[in-house]
C-alpha cells in the first residue's frame, strides 16, 4: 500500500483510539498523536524495528551510542521506500498501513500508523535512506528548520532503509533532564530487542552499543533451533522448568513455554506475551495465567512463561493503549478462560505422573474453579472434540514454533487420502456370520449388565441461588438473562445503583475512609459549613472526612464506592440535601449517594455485565426472592412459541 496523508477524519479516530501523547512525553512533536514513541530511547528503538518488521525485513542491524542520546541507527534489508514517497513518509498523518476506517477492523501491521518519524523528526536530527528494488539508485531524506521542510538527495545504498537519529532530544532540554544513566537506557533498549526476537525467529537482528556487538540473534527455521534461541534470551533455567504449550480452539491458537511451579519461583523477570505478534502486557492475559497458578505459587510469586497467543485479527482492538501494550477482545471472557485451560491443563499433565499398570484406566476427573454464576460453565474444560487439519509448514509472526494454524486462516477441513483408504478398508469388513480361518472363536460371553441410569443434573443447579447465566446485553444497558429454562431482561444501571446503596451500608463500624492523594478544598455557603460541623459524626460514619475552614471546607477521605465521582460536585450537593433533611440517617444518606452518583459504565458488555450480576447476588441476597420490577423483568415466550404452532 502506498504511502499516503490520512483525513483528518480518519486521523482523529486513530488518536481518539488510543493514540493520544501523554502529558510531558515530548516537546514538539506534530500531531501529538505518538508523544509514547519519543518517550525515551528505547520507545525511539522499538518503533523503527517495528517499521522494519512491516517492511518484511529478514535482517536488522541497530547501532547505539551514549544509550541512544547521541545515536540510534537502524539498518534493513526491507522493501524500501520510493524517492516520491520519501518526503511523504516524515509527514505527518502519512502512513502505508491504513487507508480507511475498516482497515483499522483488523490491524496485523505494527507501529503508532502515521506519527512516528514525523514525531521523532521533530525532536531530533533524523535522517532517512532507502532504496527499493525498482530503483538504480538510492535517495536520502533530512527535515530541519520550524517547519520542518523536507531536503531529497541522491545516495548511496543497497535495497533496504537507514534511519539515523542523531542527538535525540537536543532542542528540548527539559526532556533530556528526564532521561537515567547511559547503562541504564540501553538496558531498556536490549530488553526491547529481547522481546523483538522472541517475537520473530525468523528474523536476524544485530545490537551494538559504541562500537562494540553486543546481542546477535541468528535467524532459525526448525524447533531445536528455536529453543536453542529462547534458551540464549530467557536462560537455562527457564529451558529446564520449560513446558511447551499448544492449546487450540476455532480461531483462537495458544503457543509457546510456561514454566512448572518450581522454575517460576526461580525467576522473576521472565513473562512474555504476544498477540499476533505484537508484544503484550496485557491485563486479561496476565490475570488468566496467574489464576492458572493460584494455588502454586504464593502472592509474591510471579510464573514464568513465553507465550503466543493468535487470534483473528477482526476480535481484537489493538488500538487502545497510547503505547500499544493492551488490547481489548470483543470476546474477553473467552479468550480469558481459553487461556486458563490451556495453561492449566498443561501444568495439569505435568503433575500428575502416570504408572504402567493404570494407564488403561479412565483418569479421575480433575478439581477445575468454578466460574462466577453469571458467566455460566467454561467450556475450555471439557475436551474438544478431536479434529484433524492440513499440516501446514509456515507459522506465523509469532514465532512459537509448531505446525498448528489458527482457524481463521484455515476455516475448511481437508481430505485426506490415508484417511479415505481406512475407511475403504473398514467397507471390506467380513459379515457377522463369516469368519476367516485365522479368527479364533471365542467363548460365550453373558449379554452386560446395564448399569443404573444416574440422574443427571441440569445445567447451573449449583447456582440456584442466583439471577441465573448472562447471555448477552441488549441495547448496551440490559441483560438478557437464562435459569430454569426462563429468560429475564436486568436493567444494568438499576443493578449498578442497588450494589452501590450496598456498598454504602455503614453497617455497625462504619465505612472504611479512603484517604486523598491530594486534599478537595471547597468553597461553600455559610449553611452548608454549619451542617458539616453538626453533622461530623455522621459524616464519619459514612467515611467521609471533611473538616470546615473558614469560609471552605476540606475533603481529606471518601469511603471507596466515591473514589471516581466528582467530589466537586457531589459533596456541596451533599451538604446542601442534609441542610435540606437534617433529620437524616445513615441509611437515608446510603440511599440519596446511591442515586446520585454517577455509574462509571454508561455502556455495558459482556463482561462487565457479568461482573456486576456477580457483585449483585454477593451484596444483595434479598433481590434474589423479592427483586423489584424495575430491575428485573420476565420474557414471556410463551407467546412467541405458539405462534409456530399456527405455522
Amino acid at each position: 500500500m502506498p504511502i499516503q496523508i490520512l483525513p483528518p477524519q480518519l486521523a482523529n479516530q486513530i488518536a481518539a483510539g488510543g493514540g493520544g501523547r501523554r502529558p510531558g512525553a515530548a516537546g514538539r512533536e506534530p500531531g501529538g498523536a505518538a508523544g509514547e514513541v519519543v518517550e525515551r530511547p528505547a520507545s525511539v528503538v522499538k518503533e523503527l524495528v517495528e517499521n522494519s518488521l512491516d517492511a518484511g525485513a529478514t535482517r536488522i542491524d541497530i547501532d547505539i551510542e551514549k544509550g541512544g542520546a547521541k545515536l540510534i541507527r537502524i539498518r534493513d534489508n526491507g522493501c524500501g521506500i520510493s524517492k516520491e514517497e520519501l518526503a511523504m513518509a516524515l509527514a505527518r498523518h502519512a502512513t502505508s498501513k491504513i487507508a480507511s476506517l475498516d482497515d483499522l477492523e483488523a490491524i496485523m501491521s505494527l507501529g503508532f500508523r502515521g506519527e512516528a518519524l514525523a514525531s521523532i523528526s521533530s525532536v531530533s536530527r533524523l535522517t532517512l535512506t532507502s532504496r527499493t528494488q525498482a530503483q538504480s539508485e538510492a535517495w536520502q531524506a533530512y527535515a530541519e528548520g520550524r517547519e520542518m521542510e523536507v531536503t531529497v538527495k541522491p545516495a548511496a545504498h543497497p535495497c533496504g532503509t537507514t534511519l539515523e537519529v542523531l542527538d535525540l532530544f537536543y532542542n528540548t532540554p527539559a526532556r533530556r533532564k528526564f532521561m537515567r544513566t547511559e547503562k541504564t537506557e540501553f538496558g531498556h533498549i536490549d530488553e526491547v530487542i529481547r522481546r523483538i526476537a522472541l517475537a520473530r525467529f525468523d528474523v536476524s537482528i544485530s545490537l551494538s552499543h559504541n562500537g562494540k556487538l553486543m546481542r546477535q540473534y541468528r535467524a532459525v527455521s526448525d524447533e531445536a533451533q528455536r529453543e536453542r534461541r529462547l534458551g540464549a534470551i530467557c536462560g537455562a533455567t527457564f529451558m529446564q522448568h520449560a513446558l511447551r504449550i499448544d492449546w487450540q480452539h476455532d480461531d483462537l491458537l495458544l503457543r509457546g513455554w510456561v514454566a512448572d511451579p518450581a522454575g517460576s519461583r526461580q525467576l522473576t523477570d521472565i513473562q512474555y506475551c504476544y498477540v499476533n505478534g505484537r508484544m503484550m502486557r496485557d491485563k486479561l492475559i496476565n490475570h488468566a495465567i496467574r489464576q492458572a497458578f493460584q494455588t502454586q505459587l504464593q502472592a509474591d510469586q510471579q510464573p514464568a512463561y513465553v507465550l503466543y497467543l493468535e487470534i483473528d485479527p477482526h476480535q481484537v482492538d489493538v488500538n487502545v493503549h497510547p503505547a500499544k501494550h493492551e488490547v481489548r477482545f470483543h470476546q474477553s471472557r473467552l479468550v480469558h478462560d481459553f487461556i486458563f485451560q490451556g495453561v492449566m491443563s498443561v501444568l495439569q499433565a505435568s503433575s500428575a505422573p502416570t504408572l504402567p499398570a493404570v494407564e488403561t484406566q479412565e483418569p479421575a476427573p480433575r478439581w477445575q474453579p468454578e466460574n462466577r454464576q453469571a458467566a455460566g460453565g467454561n467450556h475450555f474444560s471439557q475436551p474438544a472434540a478431536p479434529r484433524r487439519s492440513e499440516g501446514g509448514s509456515g507459522s506465523g509472526s509469532g514465532g512459537g514454533g509448531g505446525n498448528a494454524q489458527p482457524g481463521w486462516q484455515n476455516k475448511e477441513n481437508s481430505y485426506s487420502k490415508r484417511e479415505g483408504a481406512v475407511y475403504q478398508q473398514l467397507l471390506k469388513t467380513p459379515a457377522s456370520g463369516q469368519r476367516t480361518p485365522a479368527e479364533p472363536v471365542a467363548p460365550p460371553v453373558a449379554p452386560p449388565v446395564a448399569p443404573r441410569a444416574q440422574p443427571v443434573d441440569a445445567p447451573l443447579t449449583s447456582h440456584a441461588q442466583s439471577f441465573g447465566r448472562v447471555l448477552t446485553v441488549v441495547r448496551e444497558r440490559y441483560a438478557l438473562l437464562e435459569q430454569e429454562q426462563r429468560l429475564q431482561l436486568l436493567s444494568l444501571p438499576v443493578a449498578a445503583r442497588w450494589v452501590r446503596h450496598a456498598q454504602l451500608q455503614p453497617g455497625e463500624t462504619g465505612l472504611k475512609p479512603q484517604p486523598l492523594l491530594i486534599p478537595v478544598r471547597m468553597k461553600v455557603a455559610r449553611p452548608e459549613r454549619q451542617i458539616a460541623a453538626d453533622k461530623q459524626g455522621l459524616l464519619q460514619e459514612m467515611g467521609i472526612d471533611l473538616q470546615p475552614e473558614g469560609d471552605h471546607v476540606t475533603l481529606r477521605a471518601v469511603p471507596l464506592p466515591l473514589r471516581t465521582q466528582n467530589l466537586q460536585i457531589l459533596i456541596p450537593e451533599l451538604l446542601g440535601y442534609l441542610a435540606q433533611q437534617p433529620e437524616s440517617d445513615a441509611p437515608q444518606l446510603a440511599h440519596w449517594l446511591a442515586r446520585r452518583c454517577e455509574t462509571e459504565t454508561s455502556l455495558w458488555n459482556h463482561s462487565q455485565a457479568i461482573a456486576l450480576l456477580t457483585d449483585l447476588e454477593r451484596l444483595c441476597p434479598q433481590l434474589l426472592k423479592s427483586p423489584p420490577s424495575g430491575l428485573i423483568q420476565t420474557i414471556d415466550i410463551e407467546s412467541a412459541l405458539a405462534a409456530f404452532k399456527h405455522e
